[in-house]
Protein backbone atom coordinates (compact mmCIF):
# COMPACT_ATOMS: atom_id res chain seq x y z
CA UNK A 1 0.00 0.00 0.00
CA UNK A 2 1.20 3.54 -0.80
CA UNK A 3 -0.36 6.99 -0.72
CA UNK A 4 1.11 9.37 -3.30
CA UNK A 5 0.46 13.07 -3.91
CA UNK A 6 0.97 14.64 -7.35
CA UNK A 7 1.32 18.42 -7.45
CA UNK A 8 2.37 21.03 -9.97
CA UNK A 9 5.83 22.41 -9.23
CA UNK A 10 5.59 25.58 -11.34
CA UNK A 11 2.77 28.00 -12.30
CA UNK A 12 0.40 25.22 -13.35
CA UNK A 13 -0.13 23.59 -16.75
CA UNK A 14 2.79 21.22 -16.11
CA UNK A 15 1.04 18.14 -17.49
CA UNK A 16 -0.25 16.73 -14.20
CA UNK A 17 -3.18 15.07 -15.96
CA UNK A 18 -0.94 12.76 -17.93
CA UNK A 19 1.15 11.84 -14.87
CA UNK A 20 -1.96 11.17 -12.80
CA UNK A 21 -3.37 9.08 -15.65
CA UNK A 22 -0.13 7.09 -15.77
CA UNK A 23 0.00 6.49 -12.01
CA UNK A 24 -3.73 5.74 -11.86
CA UNK A 25 -2.97 2.39 -13.45
CA UNK A 26 -1.51 1.30 -10.09
CA UNK A 27 -3.81 3.26 -7.78
CA UNK A 28 -7.12 2.03 -6.44
CA UNK A 29 -8.44 5.46 -5.47
CA UNK A 30 -7.76 8.80 -7.18
CA UNK A 31 -8.69 11.92 -5.23
CA UNK A 32 -8.93 15.53 -6.44
CA UNK A 33 -8.31 17.71 -3.37
CA UNK A 34 -8.48 21.42 -4.36
CA UNK A 35 -9.31 23.97 -7.02
CA UNK A 36 -12.22 24.06 -9.40
CA UNK A 37 -12.96 24.13 -13.09
CA UNK A 38 -10.38 26.87 -13.58
CA UNK A 39 -7.94 24.01 -14.08
CA UNK A 40 -7.87 21.75 -17.12
CA UNK A 41 -6.17 18.39 -17.54
CA UNK A 42 -5.56 17.29 -21.13
CA UNK A 43 -4.96 13.60 -21.80
CA UNK A 44 -4.27 11.81 -25.07
CA UNK A 45 -5.24 8.13 -24.93
CA UNK A 46 -5.23 5.96 -28.05
CA UNK A 47 -4.99 9.12 -30.12
CA UNK A 48 -8.13 10.61 -28.56
CA UNK A 49 -7.92 13.85 -26.57
CA UNK A 50 -9.82 14.18 -23.28
CA UNK A 51 -10.00 17.43 -21.30
CA UNK A 52 -11.14 17.28 -17.69
CA UNK A 53 -11.84 20.20 -15.38
CA UNK A 54 -13.35 18.46 -12.36
CA UNK A 55 -13.52 14.70 -12.86
CA UNK A 56 -10.23 13.14 -11.66
CA UNK A 57 -8.03 11.91 -14.50
CA UNK A 58 -8.23 8.35 -13.20
CA UNK A 59 -11.78 8.05 -14.54
CA UNK A 60 -10.30 6.67 -17.77
CA UNK A 61 -9.29 3.48 -15.95
CA UNK A 62 -11.80 0.74 -15.19
CA UNK A 63 -12.16 -0.53 -11.66
CA UNK A 64 -10.90 2.67 -10.00
CA UNK A 65 -12.71 4.81 -7.45
CA UNK A 66 -12.36 8.52 -8.19
CA UNK A 67 -13.23 11.10 -5.56
CA UNK A 68 -13.79 14.84 -5.40
CA UNK A 69 -12.74 16.09 -1.99
CA UNK A 70 -14.08 18.82 0.25
CA UNK A 71 -11.22 21.14 -0.78
CA UNK A 72 -12.63 21.44 -4.32
CA UNK A 73 -15.16 24.11 -5.33
CA UNK A 74 -17.66 22.45 -7.62
CA UNK A 75 -19.60 23.86 -10.54
CA UNK A 76 -22.32 21.19 -10.95
CA UNK A 77 -23.18 22.28 -14.47
CA UNK A 78 -19.59 21.78 -15.63
CA UNK A 79 -19.32 18.47 -13.80
CA UNK A 80 -22.49 17.12 -15.41
CA UNK A 81 -21.31 18.28 -18.83
CA UNK A 82 -18.16 16.21 -18.24
CA UNK A 83 -20.35 13.23 -17.32
CA UNK A 84 -22.21 13.60 -20.62
CA UNK A 85 -19.01 14.08 -22.62
CA UNK A 86 -17.51 10.94 -21.11
CA UNK A 87 -20.71 9.01 -21.79
CA UNK A 88 -20.52 9.98 -25.47
CA UNK A 89 -16.99 8.57 -25.48
CA UNK A 90 -18.27 5.31 -24.02
CA UNK A 91 -17.03 6.01 -20.49
CA UNK A 92 -19.85 5.92 -17.97
CA UNK A 93 -19.51 7.89 -14.74
CA UNK A 94 -21.48 6.13 -12.00
CA UNK A 95 -21.56 6.07 -8.18
CA UNK A 96 -19.35 3.00 -8.45
CA UNK A 97 -16.44 4.99 -9.90
CA UNK A 98 -17.02 8.52 -8.55
CA UNK A 99 -17.70 9.84 -5.05
CA UNK A 100 -18.24 13.53 -4.27
CA UNK A 101 -17.76 14.85 -0.75
CA UNK A 102 -20.90 16.16 0.90
CA UNK A 103 -18.71 18.98 2.24
CA UNK A 104 -17.62 20.24 -1.18
CA UNK A 105 -18.61 23.87 -1.75
CA UNK A 106 -20.75 24.70 -4.78
CA UNK A 107 -20.01 27.48 -7.26
CA UNK A 108 -23.18 29.51 -7.78
CA UNK A 109 -24.14 31.85 -10.64
CA UNK A 110 -23.56 34.87 -8.40
CA UNK A 111 -19.95 33.76 -7.86
CA UNK A 112 -19.34 33.82 -11.60
CA UNK A 113 -21.14 37.14 -12.03
CA UNK A 114 -19.07 38.77 -9.29
CA UNK A 115 -15.84 37.28 -10.65
CA UNK A 116 -16.43 38.69 -14.14
CA UNK A 117 -17.71 42.05 -12.94
CA UNK A 118 -14.73 42.56 -10.65
CA UNK A 119 -12.25 41.84 -13.42
CA UNK A 120 -14.08 44.26 -15.71
CA UNK A 121 -14.07 46.98 -13.05
CA UNK A 122 -10.34 46.54 -12.38
CA UNK A 123 -9.50 47.09 -16.03
CA UNK A 124 -5.74 47.09 -16.58
CA UNK A 125 -5.10 45.99 -12.99
CA UNK A 126 -7.14 42.78 -13.39
CA UNK A 127 -5.56 39.61 -12.00
CA UNK A 128 -6.46 37.55 -15.08
CA UNK A 129 -8.83 35.04 -13.50
CA UNK A 130 -10.71 32.55 -15.64
CA UNK A 131 -14.02 34.12 -14.58
CA UNK A 132 -15.33 30.76 -13.37
CA UNK A 133 -16.32 32.03 -9.90
CA UNK A 134 -13.56 30.16 -8.09
CA UNK A 135 -12.32 33.01 -5.89
CA UNK A 136 -15.76 34.29 -4.82
CA UNK A 137 -16.79 30.73 -3.92
CA UNK A 138 -13.73 30.28 -1.70
CA UNK A 139 -14.52 33.69 -0.15
CA UNK A 140 -17.96 32.47 0.84
CA UNK A 141 -16.43 29.26 2.20
CA UNK A 142 -14.10 31.19 4.48
CA UNK A 143 -16.85 33.71 5.30
CA UNK A 144 -19.12 30.82 6.34
CA UNK A 145 -21.74 31.73 3.79
CA UNK A 146 -21.03 28.85 1.41
CA UNK A 147 -23.45 26.38 -0.07
CA UNK A 148 -22.19 22.78 0.03
CA UNK A 149 -23.23 19.68 -1.86
CA UNK A 150 -25.38 18.45 1.01
CA UNK A 151 -27.36 21.72 0.87
CA UNK A 152 -28.41 20.95 -2.71
CA UNK A 153 -30.03 17.77 -1.39
CA UNK A 154 -32.31 19.66 1.01
CA UNK A 155 -34.69 22.04 -0.85
CA UNK A 156 -35.76 24.01 2.23
CA UNK A 157 -32.24 24.67 3.47
CA UNK A 158 -30.96 25.45 -0.02
CA UNK A 159 -33.79 27.91 -0.69
CA UNK A 160 -33.12 29.72 2.58
CA UNK A 161 -29.37 30.01 1.97
CA UNK A 162 -29.82 31.08 -1.66
CA UNK A 163 -32.29 33.82 -0.71
CA UNK A 164 -30.04 35.12 2.06
CA UNK A 165 -26.90 35.09 -0.08
CA UNK A 166 -28.53 36.72 -3.08
CA UNK A 167 -29.71 39.65 -0.97
CA UNK A 168 -26.06 40.52 -0.32
CA UNK A 169 -24.68 39.52 -3.74
CA UNK A 170 -27.31 41.46 -5.68
CA UNK A 171 -26.58 44.58 -3.65
CA UNK A 172 -22.89 44.21 -4.49
CA UNK A 173 -23.55 43.51 -8.17
CA UNK A 174 -25.95 46.42 -8.63
CA UNK A 175 -24.50 49.13 -6.39
CA UNK A 176 -20.76 48.58 -6.60
CA UNK A 177 -19.98 46.47 -9.65
CA UNK A 178 -22.54 48.12 -11.95
CA UNK A 179 -23.97 44.79 -13.07
CA UNK A 180 -27.40 43.22 -13.21
CA UNK A 181 -28.91 41.52 -10.13
CA UNK A 182 -29.86 37.85 -10.35
CA UNK A 183 -33.32 36.32 -10.04
CA UNK A 184 -33.37 33.55 -7.38
CA UNK A 185 -36.28 31.55 -8.86
CA UNK A 186 -34.56 30.03 -11.92
CA UNK A 187 -31.38 29.43 -9.90
CA UNK A 188 -33.37 27.53 -7.27
CA UNK A 189 -34.96 25.25 -9.84
CA UNK A 190 -31.76 24.68 -11.79
CA UNK A 191 -29.60 23.82 -8.78
CA UNK A 192 -32.16 21.61 -7.07
CA UNK A 193 -32.23 19.61 -10.31
CA UNK A 194 -28.44 19.39 -10.20
CA UNK A 195 -28.69 18.17 -6.62
CA UNK A 196 -31.04 15.36 -7.55
CA UNK A 197 -28.74 14.21 -10.33
CA UNK A 198 -25.71 14.33 -8.03
CA UNK A 199 -27.44 12.76 -5.02
CA UNK A 200 -26.28 9.18 -5.78
CA UNK A 201 -22.66 10.39 -5.97
CA UNK A 202 -22.58 12.31 -2.67
CA UNK A 203 -20.95 10.80 0.40
CA UNK A 204 -18.16 10.96 2.98
CA UNK A 205 -14.82 10.97 1.15
CA UNK A 206 -12.77 11.02 4.36
CA UNK A 207 -14.51 7.91 5.66
CA UNK A 208 -14.10 6.15 2.30
CA UNK A 209 -10.37 6.93 2.34
CA UNK A 210 -10.02 5.50 5.83
CA UNK A 211 -11.66 2.29 4.68
CA UNK A 212 -9.39 2.17 1.62
CA UNK A 213 -6.31 2.52 3.83
CA UNK A 214 -7.50 -0.22 6.14
CA UNK A 215 -7.99 -2.46 3.11
CA UNK A 216 -4.40 -1.82 1.97
CA UNK A 217 -5.29 0.05 -1.23
CA UNK A 218 -3.09 2.49 -3.14
CA UNK A 219 -4.36 6.09 -3.06
CA UNK A 220 -3.34 8.84 -5.47
CA UNK A 221 -4.02 12.49 -4.63
CA UNK A 222 -4.38 14.82 -7.59
CA UNK A 223 -3.69 18.54 -7.29
CA UNK A 224 -4.65 21.36 -9.65
CA UNK A 225 -2.73 24.48 -10.72
CA UNK A 226 0.86 24.78 -9.44
CA UNK A 227 2.86 25.60 -6.32
CA UNK A 228 3.68 29.15 -7.41
CA UNK A 229 -0.06 29.83 -7.66
CA UNK A 230 -0.64 28.83 -4.03
CA UNK A 231 -2.76 31.40 -2.19
CA UNK A 232 -0.20 31.60 0.65
CA UNK A 233 3.12 30.68 -0.93
CA UNK A 234 2.69 31.78 -4.55
CA UNK A 235 3.34 35.05 -6.35
CA UNK A 236 0.50 36.85 -4.57
CA UNK A 237 -1.83 38.40 -5.70
CA UNK A 238 -1.28 36.66 -9.07
CA UNK A 239 -2.31 33.33 -7.60
CA UNK A 240 -5.28 31.01 -7.44
CA UNK A 241 -7.71 30.97 -4.51
CA UNK A 242 -6.70 27.74 -2.82
CA UNK A 243 -3.64 26.05 -1.36
CA UNK A 244 -2.04 24.11 -4.19
CA UNK A 245 0.83 22.64 -2.15
CA UNK A 246 0.97 19.00 -1.11
CA UNK A 247 -0.04 19.69 2.49
CA UNK A 248 -3.52 20.62 1.33
CA UNK A 249 -4.11 17.08 0.08
CA UNK A 250 -4.72 16.15 3.71
CA UNK A 251 -7.06 19.07 4.43
CA UNK A 252 -8.83 18.89 1.07
CA UNK A 253 -9.53 15.17 1.21
CA UNK A 254 -9.77 14.40 4.91
CA UNK A 255 -6.71 12.27 5.59
CA UNK A 256 -3.93 12.58 8.17
CA UNK A 257 -0.41 13.68 7.12
CA UNK A 258 1.19 10.56 8.59
CA UNK A 259 -0.58 8.53 5.88
CA UNK A 260 1.35 10.14 3.01
CA UNK A 261 4.24 8.11 1.58
CA UNK A 262 5.48 10.16 -1.37
CA UNK A 263 5.05 13.52 -3.11
CA UNK A 264 5.75 13.88 -6.83
CA UNK A 265 6.26 17.31 -8.36
CA UNK A 266 5.36 17.67 -12.03
CA UNK A 267 7.62 20.12 -13.86
CA UNK A 268 7.98 21.03 -17.50
CA UNK A 269 11.47 20.89 -19.00
CA UNK A 270 10.99 24.65 -19.41
CA UNK A 271 8.57 27.08 -17.72
CA UNK A 272 5.19 28.53 -18.65
CA UNK A 273 2.75 30.92 -17.04
CA UNK A 274 -0.78 32.09 -17.91
CA UNK A 275 -2.13 35.53 -17.10
CA UNK A 276 -0.44 38.39 -15.28
CA UNK A 277 2.34 38.35 -12.73
CA UNK A 278 6.14 38.32 -12.69
CA UNK A 279 7.99 35.67 -14.70
CA UNK A 280 11.80 36.16 -14.38
CA UNK A 281 12.86 33.57 -16.98
CA UNK A 282 10.25 34.55 -19.59
CA UNK A 283 11.36 34.55 -23.23
CA UNK A 284 9.94 37.26 -25.48
CA UNK A 285 11.81 36.10 -28.56
CA UNK A 286 11.74 33.41 -31.24
CA UNK A 287 12.72 30.69 -28.78
CA UNK A 288 9.74 31.52 -26.59
CA UNK A 289 7.47 31.45 -29.63
CA UNK A 290 8.96 28.11 -30.66
CA UNK A 291 8.21 26.62 -27.23
CA UNK A 292 4.63 27.89 -27.44
CA UNK A 293 4.11 26.55 -30.95
CA UNK A 294 5.78 23.14 -30.55
CA UNK A 295 4.45 22.62 -27.04
CA UNK A 296 0.88 23.64 -27.90
CA UNK A 297 1.00 26.12 -25.05
CA UNK A 298 -2.57 27.30 -24.94
CA UNK A 299 -4.79 26.95 -21.88
CA UNK A 300 -7.03 23.88 -21.70
CA UNK A 301 -9.66 25.93 -19.87
CA UNK A 302 -9.48 29.35 -21.54
CA UNK A 303 -7.44 28.81 -24.72
CA UNK A 304 -5.21 31.71 -23.71
CA UNK A 305 -1.63 31.55 -25.02
CA UNK A 306 0.85 30.69 -22.30
CA UNK A 307 3.94 32.76 -21.64
CA UNK A 308 7.05 30.61 -22.10
CA UNK A 309 10.58 30.75 -20.73
CA UNK A 310 13.62 28.81 -19.61
CA UNK A 311 13.44 26.41 -16.69
CA UNK A 312 13.48 28.40 -13.44
CA UNK A 313 15.41 26.42 -10.84
CA UNK A 314 14.90 29.09 -8.16
CA UNK A 315 11.16 28.58 -8.44
CA UNK A 316 11.54 24.79 -8.60
CA UNK A 317 13.67 24.70 -5.45
CA UNK A 318 10.97 26.69 -3.67
CA UNK A 319 8.50 24.00 -4.75
CA UNK A 320 10.82 21.28 -3.47
CA UNK A 321 10.87 22.96 -0.06
CA UNK A 322 7.16 23.81 0.15
CA UNK A 323 5.94 20.37 -0.95
CA UNK A 324 8.65 18.13 0.46
CA UNK A 325 9.09 16.65 -3.00
CA UNK A 326 10.41 13.09 -3.20
CA UNK A 327 10.70 12.98 -6.98
CA UNK A 328 10.21 14.94 -10.19
CA UNK A 329 8.04 14.04 -13.15
CA UNK A 330 9.51 15.98 -16.09
CA UNK A 331 7.13 16.67 -18.97
CA UNK A 332 7.47 18.02 -22.51
CA UNK A 333 11.15 17.16 -22.85
CA UNK A 334 10.48 16.72 -26.57
CA UNK A 335 9.68 20.43 -26.97
CA UNK A 336 13.34 21.30 -26.34
CA UNK A 337 14.63 19.11 -29.20
CA UNK A 338 16.37 21.23 -31.81
CA UNK A 339 17.22 24.17 -29.55
CA UNK A 340 21.04 24.40 -29.76
CA UNK A 341 21.70 25.92 -26.32
CA UNK A 342 19.45 25.42 -23.30
CA UNK A 343 19.43 27.58 -20.19
CA UNK A 344 18.40 27.09 -16.58
CA UNK A 345 17.94 30.02 -14.21
CA UNK A 346 20.00 29.04 -11.15
CA UNK A 347 19.67 32.27 -9.13
CA UNK A 348 18.25 35.80 -9.29
CA UNK A 349 20.00 39.14 -9.22
CA UNK A 350 17.68 41.46 -7.29
CA UNK A 351 18.96 45.01 -7.15
CA UNK A 352 22.52 43.79 -6.71
CA UNK A 353 21.63 40.96 -4.30
CA UNK A 354 21.95 37.29 -5.22
CA UNK A 355 18.81 35.33 -4.37
CA UNK A 356 18.35 31.56 -4.52
CA UNK A 357 14.72 31.74 -3.37
CA UNK A 358 11.55 33.42 -4.64
CA UNK A 359 11.13 36.71 -2.72
CA UNK A 360 7.82 37.40 -0.99
CA UNK A 361 7.49 40.99 -2.21
CA UNK A 362 6.01 41.25 -5.69
CA UNK A 363 8.05 44.37 -6.39
CA UNK A 364 11.25 42.48 -5.59
CA UNK A 365 10.33 39.58 -7.87
CA UNK A 366 9.46 41.96 -10.71
CA UNK A 367 12.99 43.39 -10.42
CA UNK A 368 14.75 40.00 -10.36
CA UNK A 369 17.03 39.23 -13.26
CA UNK A 370 17.74 35.52 -13.79
CA UNK A 371 21.31 34.21 -13.70
CA UNK A 372 21.59 31.34 -16.17
CA UNK A 373 23.69 28.24 -16.63
CA UNK A 374 23.90 26.97 -20.19
CA UNK A 375 23.66 23.38 -21.42
CA UNK A 376 24.15 21.91 -24.90
CA UNK A 377 20.92 20.93 -26.63
CA UNK A 378 20.14 17.95 -28.85
CA UNK A 379 18.68 17.57 -32.31
CA UNK A 380 17.26 14.04 -32.03
CA UNK A 381 13.51 13.44 -31.87
CA UNK A 382 12.85 11.89 -28.45
CA UNK A 383 9.12 11.21 -28.96
CA UNK A 384 9.62 7.48 -29.50
CA UNK A 385 12.19 6.94 -26.73
CA UNK A 386 11.00 4.66 -23.94
CA UNK A 387 14.11 4.12 -21.81
CA UNK A 388 16.52 6.50 -20.04
CA UNK A 389 19.53 4.99 -21.79
CA UNK A 390 18.03 5.64 -25.23
CA UNK A 391 17.68 9.37 -24.61
CA UNK A 392 20.26 11.56 -26.37
CA UNK A 393 23.34 12.13 -24.22
CA UNK A 394 22.69 15.85 -23.91
CA UNK A 395 19.08 15.20 -22.88
CA UNK A 396 20.32 12.93 -20.09
CA UNK A 397 22.81 15.59 -19.03
CA UNK A 398 20.06 18.19 -18.92
CA UNK A 399 17.86 15.95 -16.76
CA UNK A 400 20.82 15.12 -14.52
CA UNK A 401 21.43 18.85 -14.07
CA UNK A 402 17.80 19.20 -12.97
CA UNK A 403 18.40 16.50 -10.36
CA UNK A 404 21.65 18.01 -9.08
CA UNK A 405 20.36 21.58 -8.93
CA UNK A 406 17.03 20.70 -7.31
CA UNK A 407 18.33 17.95 -5.03
CA UNK A 408 15.45 15.69 -6.11
CA UNK A 409 15.66 12.66 -8.40
CA UNK A 410 13.86 12.52 -11.74
CA UNK A 411 11.43 9.61 -11.46
CA UNK A 412 9.33 10.05 -14.61
CA UNK A 413 10.05 11.63 -18.01
CA UNK A 414 7.34 12.41 -20.58
CA UNK A 415 8.49 12.70 -24.19
CA UNK A 416 5.18 13.37 -25.99
CA UNK A 417 1.47 13.79 -25.09
CA UNK A 418 0.40 10.16 -25.49
CA UNK A 419 0.05 7.91 -22.45
CA UNK A 420 2.69 5.40 -23.59
CA UNK A 421 5.30 8.07 -24.38
CA UNK A 422 6.69 8.00 -20.86
CA UNK A 423 9.90 6.80 -19.23
CA UNK A 424 9.38 5.55 -15.68
CA UNK A 425 12.73 5.64 -13.90
CA UNK A 426 11.33 4.96 -10.44
CA UNK A 427 7.79 3.80 -9.64
CA UNK A 428 6.46 5.74 -6.61
CA UNK A 429 4.01 2.93 -5.86
CA UNK A 430 6.69 0.23 -5.85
Amino acid sequence: MANVIVVGAQWGDEGKGKIVDLLSQQADCIVRFQGGNNAGHTLVVNGEKHIFHLVPSGILHKGKKCMIGNGVVLDPRVLLEEFDSLARAGLAVTPDNLLISLYTHVIMPYHQAIDLAREKKKGKTAIGTTGRGIGPCYEDKVGRNGIRVHDLLNPAIFSEKLTRNLEEKNFLLKNFLDDKPLDPAPILDEYLAYGERLRPFAGNVSLELQQAQQAGRNILFEGAQGTLLDIDHGTYPYVTSSNTVAGNACCGAGIGPTAIDSVIGVVKAYTTRVGGGPFPSELLDETGELMRSVGGEFGATTGRPRRCGWLDMVALKSSVRLNGLCGLAVTKLDVLSGIPVLKIAVSYNCRGRKLDFVPAELDDLENCEPVFEEFPGWTEDVGNVRTWSDLPENARKYLSAMEQLSGVPVQIVSVSPSREATIVVTNPFA
